[in-house]
């Protein structure tokens, strides 16, 4: 969020945080959000590239659309493991999906900033 309209919205009497502050979550939950997303988000990006749908993707590891649905929204109760799962059944290789993890730094910064 840029200085002006954090000032604008303070100014009306709205309070700006994290997403951290926001949730309340420790420093090891806030980390651990940030390598979810960037899960997710990644692994959003990679089934567009091939041109998967959500479908064949969920057929690939046995789940559902909908639940590759929640997996590229971050959502909570998809497991780390499913999602890296996903990201090799797409042909990710281990250095991508450490790559991706690694990333994360970068997804928590964003947090702070939205």
């Amino acid at each position: 969020m840029n200085a002006e309209k954090r000032k604008r919205l303070e100014a009306k009497g709205w309070r700006v945080g994290t997403v951290k502050e926001f949730l309340g979550l420790s420093a090891e939950e806030d980390r651990l959000l940030a390598i979810r997303l960037s899960l997710a988000r990644a692994l959003a990006q990679k089934r567009r590239e091939i041109a998967y749908s959500q479908e064949r993707l969920a057929d690939r590891i046995g789940s559902s659309q909908s639940r590759v649905a929640k997996m590229e929204a971050g959502d909570s109760s998809v497991s780390l493991d499913l999602l890296i799962r996903a990201h090799l059944s797409l042909g990710s290789s281990i250095g991508e999906v450490s790559r991706i993890v690694r990333q994360a730094e970068t997804v928590r910064r964003e947090l702070q900033e939205a």
